[in-house]
């Protein structure tokens, strides 16, 4: 009978060993045993896993997510990152789909570029930390009614990349004071666009111009819309609008024939087709995102109290060949862009 006990007792003890171990093999936690910067010598060996959608392929978007990925690999170190990056080809619906396929594979961060990205991504998740970037206003994107502050009270942060709109009205009166009539193209299914002109378009009022708006539903009508707006105006507009960014060629083969300067609200815009933009680093936006996102994954941050960033080193750049086109002498302070 005491032998039979003795057995019992072992047979127990082995099942409790067994159980414990169990136990131990659960997933480590995001913040649990990360390292602080690139080489820490006791890493995890889970990898991070971050899902980029990216609305579509265009020089300042690319710009973003690369400075995004450069900023967590100088702090965390590329061998502890798994980034998935995907590009919607332009398409919202596409960002959906991209974004569902994230939450099903369960990433610890998404990195949304662009704003119906940010759209989708919240449309997706309420639980998973959304770290957005070229976002004209997280108010508009995000439908608030109240933006009392620079923080979004859920699981969204990031970066903005709003140029100072006053600003880029009054480049028109410095570099164009004989346009009158001015042509704001834009498209109408991105919000962030419509947002910039209609504030563009009262600052040129106040300003004594005319502004009217031009907007295209996508790539398809582009060309039929810009050549209607060349045709009445003697200067155009273009916001960052990702549509028109990835079309530069087909509006500068319309405006430029026609004798139609063009002042862009960033510098991929302004190098396709413009004579001159007051333009910040979109590599810079992408960074600073990127270190938001470093501080959620490695230091426990949360994204609902985290301020909305700002990008505020700003220049003025223009074009060499486009201004000498129009005969105009950069003024003091623009900075050429290469050609």
């Amino acid at each position: 009978m005491k032998n039979f006990k003795r057995l019992l007792v072992l047979a127990l003890a082995i099942v409790m060993v067994f159980a414990v171990a169990g136990c131990n093999n659960s997933k480590t936690p995001v913040n649990d045993d990360k390292p602080t910067q690139a080489g820490n010598d006791n890493p995890s060996t889970d990898k991070i896993k971050i899902g980029l959608v990216q609305l579509v392929q265009h020089e300042a978007l690319d710009a973003a997510t690369q400075g995004f990925q450069d900023a967590l690999v100088e702090l965390i170190g590329a061998d502890r990152l798994d980034f998935n990056l995907q590009n919607a080809a332009g398409d919202p619906t596409t960002c959906s789909t991209i974004v569902n396929q994230f939450v099903s594979s369960d990433v610890d961060l998404i990195f949304a570029n662009a704003t119906a990205a940010l759209q989708a991504a919240v449309a997706g998740t309420a639980d998973i930390p959304i770290v957005a970037t070229a976002i004209t206003s997280y108010e508009v994107a995000l439908e608030e009614d109240d933006w009392a502050n620079r923080t979004t009270g859920r699981n969204v942060t990031g970066t903005a990349d709003l140029a100072p709109l006053n600003e880029q009205a009054a480049m028109f009166v410095e570099l164009l004071p004989e346009a009158k009539n001015i042509g704001l193209i834009y498209c109408s299914s991105e919000a962030n666009s419509k947002y910039q002109v209609d504030v563009v378009a009262e600052e040129l009022a106040a300003l004594g111009l005319n502004p009217t708006l031009y907007a295209f539903a996508d790539s398809n009508d582009i060309a039929a819309v810009v050549t209607t707006a060349v045709a009445a105006s003697d200067a155009l507009y273009i916001p960052t609008d990702n549509t028109a960014a990835s079309n530069t060629e087909i509006i500068a083969n319309i405006a430029g024939p026609a004798n139609v300067p063009i002042i862009a609200s960033e510098e991929g815009i302004c190098n396709g087709c413009g004579i001159a933009t007051l333009s910040i680093s979109y590599y810079d936006v992408g960074y600073a995102a990127g270190k938001m996102a470093y501080d959620i994954l490695v230091n426990g941050a949360d994204p609902a109290d985290m301020e909305i960033g700002y990008v505020t080193d700003l220049t003025k750049k223009y074009v060499p060949s486009r201004m000498a086109q129009f005969g105009i002498t950069p003024p003091e302070g623009y900075e050429a862009l290469p050609e």
